[in-house]
């Protein structure tokens, strides 16, 4: 198969932590691009999601409480004891 060439621009902090990445999984850039070019054809769409879905600071904090098992509820073992428990006056 004949191969090309391709120039492309990228933050040098990025490609650096990159290439480590791609070294530490035992690939090189040239085949991570490879597979990566590949996957999007196979799919037809970029392999990857794409979202402006950023949380929160209220929302990371949540996320990171419950990681590390802290301000969790109770557990309840009916829906009747939920809703006494929602229902009951502070």
């Amino acid at each position: 198969m004949a191969t090309t060439n391709i120039t492309m621009r990228i933050d040098t902090g990025i490609k650096a932590q990159l290439q480590e990445l791609m070294s530490d999984l035992g690939l090189d850039m040239t085949t991570f691009f490879t597979m990566a070019a590949k996957q999007a054809i196979r799919e037809q769409r970029i392999p990857f999601e794409i979202s402006m879905n950023i949380p929160n600071a209220e929302t990371i904090r949540a996320i990171d409480d419950v990681k590390h098992g802290r301000n969790l509820s109770r557990s309840f073992s009916s829906v009747e004891e939920l809703m006494e428990d929602l229902n009951a006056e502070d």
